[in-house]
């Protein structure tokens, strides 16, 4: 790849807008999530080079060694196609030409790039190859698994050496079991591709098994970019809380002998150090499911946290349950099979939910 793809984008279709600024480096997987209607694949599209953008440019590079080749500039209404962009792109079918083998679909980026057809071949090869699947590269299609099949589009996206890979929900059409074994695959080989890397998904372990960075998006603006591990410590809206598994409260800081946070619907006890926030500041407070504890009566002793709460669902995932709470904070709560049982959960079922100072999180808003 030949330098940084550095992305600052205006993009407008029909009442929605799209606003995005990245910089995406070679080597690198950027997830990017955000729920329904909130641009992904809007940007995914601008970054292929299918849609123009309304402001701002898509370059590439921008050092000594890699002079700028820019890809969109909405000023100048310049505008590269996607086969002059060296993008590859991924998505949940696999979308394989169904008359060749897996070699030849392979093969067909490099041809159709002025390769000659011995040459295409050999690169098709060596990329079957990296993601296992030389010994089928004569099978057609309907002759090799769904997961197969995926493995051999990132095959024919990567046989270009695109500077910029595009995955589109890629493992959303597969079964569990295929999709885990996929989705272990995937990572191998995205560790050895030398370009940048966009993965667009709504499954937050694709994203947090396989990105370096996370881009959440809602209603067309980047509200957080981070690492996935500060993605979970330190959530900046309700739905990348979601996303990561938390609560999330937004409150105000009550500071006197303790931080107390006043929320919508009640406060919140934590045990942050007074002289180490100020009165009035607007925080954030995480609560992990798992340390929300469901009592029949209020909770007891050393729980400073603790209110009436109606169970709304319950879905269990193995010996875990996740318990949706109504009441005067909305909050998840992660409990055992066994206290399923033990307490009844079901739906309509009223108990006291309580949380320990200890176990909130509060950082600024």
């Amino acid at each position: 790849m030949t330098g940084t793809l550095h992305v600052d984008l205006g993009l407008t279709r029909g009442d929605f807008t799209l606003t995005a600024a990245l910089d995406l480096a070679p080597g690198t997987v950027t997830a990017v999530l955000g729920p329904n209607g909130s641009g992904k694949s809007t940007l995914l599209l601008a970054l292929a080079g299918l849609l123009p953008l309304t402001a701002g440019s898509i370059t590439l590079g921008g050092c000594a060694d890699h002079p700028v080749t820019t890809w969109a500039e909405a000023e100048r209404g310049l505008h590269l196609r996607p086969q002059d962009r060296r993008v590859g792109l991924v998505l949940a079918e696999p979308m394989l030409l169904p008359h060749l083998s897996l070699r030849d679909n392979t093969a067909y980026g490099p041809r159709s790039r002025g390769a000659s057809r011995a040459q295409a071949r050999q690169r098709a090869d060596e990329e079957l190859d990296r993601v296992d699947l030389r010994d089928l590269a004569d099978r057609r299609p309907d002759a090799v698994s769904t997961g197969q099949a995926q493995r051999a589009a990132l095959a024919r996206a990567l046989a270009t050496d695109p500077d910029l890979l595009l995955l589109d929900e890629p493992l959303s059409a597969l079964d569990p079991e295929t999709r885990s074994r996929t989705r272990a695959d995937l990572h191998h080989r995205l560790c050895d591709f030398a370009g940048a890397t966009v993965l667009v998904t709504h499954d937050p372990l694709d994203a947090l098994t396989l990105a370096d960075r996370l881009v959440f998006l809602e209603a067309g603006r980047v509200v957080q970019v981070d690492t996935p591990r500060a993605a979970i410590a330190r959530p900046r809206s309700p739905y990348v809380a979601r996303v990561v598994g938390l609560n999330l409260l937004p409150g105000t800081a009550r500071v006197g002998h303790r931080v107390e946070v006043e929320v919508s619907g009640g406060v919140v006890v934590t045990a942050e150090d007074p002289a180490e926030v100020a009165d009035g500041a607007a925080l954030w407070l995480a609560i992990d499911p798992s340390a929300v504890a469901l009592y029949e009566e209020p909770a007891p002793g050393s729980t400073r946290n603790t209110w009436p709460v109606v169970v709304a669902d319950v879905t269990v995932a193995g010996q875990r349950a996740r318990v949706g709470l109504e009441g005067p904070l909305p909050l998840q709560a992660e409990v055992t099979t066994g206290a399923v049982a033990d307490l009844g959960l079901r739906a309509g079922r009223r108990l006291w939910a309580g949380v320990k100072a200890t176990e909130v999180t509060a950082y600024p808003a």
